[in-house]
């Protein structure tokens, strides 16, 4: 059942004038506990083990270094320049690479 958030709320006195049919119409309503779950996305998250992947083909945008970034000489991730923690032999080291 969608809710709207934009009504507005009923009082304390209002929630107990509620009839005590309309209070069994919806424990009785047995759809009121279901969710609706589309098998084939459910699906699409799974992959099993020793699955032929052969014929999936992999599309990625690749951008080159930008001038605020560098390549780390112990972990070979581009990082941001913040991420600078110091050079070793002229050569960067990542913050995370240096600890």
């Amino acid at each position: 059942m969608a809710t709207d958030y934009d009504a507005p709320r009923k009082t304390e006195d209002e929630l107990n004038e509620d009839s005590i049919e309309e209070l069994k119409a919806r424990r009785n309503d047995k759809s009121s506990g279901n969710v609706d779950v589309d098998e084939t996305d459910v699906a699409e998250g799974f992959e099993l083990p020793g699955a032929d992947l052969s014929n999936v083909e992999l599309s990625v945008h690749v951008l080159p270094r930008q001038q605020d970034e560098f390549t780390c000489s112990r972990c070979f991730l581009v990082h941001h320049r913040s991420q600078l923690a110091k050079e070793v032999g002229g050569l960067p080291v990542c913050s995370e690479c240096a600890a």
